[in-house]
């Protein structure tokens, strides 16, 4: 059995139900109690990461565990815990959905030490390993919805900036694989999608998408990280600017990793926008 943590997020719920669509049994886990969403089949269990007894008995018959951050900052919890209580319960396989931001901003604390010193606990936890390291998700767009639905408007800073942001659905097409097969332990991968976008270039597909045009204001960098700071910590809303608007060649490499576990290449933005275009109706 395989227990996915963070069940109903963008990474979760897609991930849910590739390994179900599989024949693979499947524990989701979620802080809520609703399980909305889950695949017929699924056992769906409510727990807490910052509780690492109360997932005793999520552990219980499983052998592989799909685990990341939970939340950040919002929700900080010990990932040492909890790998402690799966590793009790029979778990010998952890995928481990980090950031590449662990290791392209090597001096940022909020990206840096705190992924770092999660990696560390991973990869010493005795269990086979793998580690993902995506780079921005296409689903960040969803920030916009708001706007486009209200006005047709994106505001954005560095609107000329591009990124290889990637398909959370790829990822989870990554995490089901190395959830299910050998070979892939002690590896990283860094998961990209296929090419670089501007924040003015995804608008432009949204509003393609929906047949209308979106009309793209460019924030100054003072007024992002106003809006940022209402819902992030400081220090990731000052890392996420610096990834945003000054991407070090890392951050705008594009990584095979994809294709070489999933044997396609990743899925576009435009793609993504178009199984998600009910969301900027």
């Amino acid at each position: 059995m395989i227990v996915v943590m963070g069940a109903t997020g963008n990474v979760g719920r897609p991930l849910v139900q590739a390994l179900a669509e599989a024949g693979e049994q499947v524990t989701a886990v979620s802080r809520g109690v609703s399980d909305a969403g889950v695949p017929e089949g699924v056992r769906h269990a409510q727990a807490d990461m910052t509780d690492p007894e109360s997932l005793r008995p999520v552990f219980d018959g499983a052998d592989a565990l799909f685990l990341h951050d939970g939340g950040g900052s919002a929700h900080p919890f010990s990932p040492q815990d909890i790998l402690d209580v799966a590793k009790a319960g029979g778990v010998g396989r952890v995928v481990w959905l980090s950031s590449q931001g662990v290791v392209t901003r090597t001096q940022s604390s909020s990206h840096g030490d705190v992924g770092r010193s999660r990696e560390d606990a991973v990869r010493q936890s005795g269990m086979d390993w793998t580690i993902l390291r995506p780079g921005g998700f296409h689903s960040n767009a969803y920030a916009w919805a708001g706007s486009i639905r209200t006005g047709r408007t994106v505001a954005a800073p560095f609107g000329d900036v591009g990124l290889p942001t990637v398909d959370p659905a790829d990822i989870a097409g990554v995490a089901a694989t190395t959830l299910r097969e050998d070979g892939h332990t002690g590896r990283f991968y860094e998961l990209t999608g296929p090419d670089l976008g501007t924040p003015r270039q995804r608008a432009e597909a949204i509003g393609d998408a929906l047949g209308e045009p979106i009309r793209f204001i460019e924030q100054t960098r003072e007024e992002a990280r106003a809006q940022m700071l209402q819902f992030m910590p400081e220090l990731v809303v000052e890392t996420t600017l610096d990834i945003l608007g000054e991407p070090t060649l890392a951050e705008q490499r594009i990584s095979p990793d994809v294709e070489r576990v999933l044997g396609r290449t990743p899925r576009t933005f435009a793609d993504w926008v178009q199984r998600h275009i009910a969301a900027f109706r």
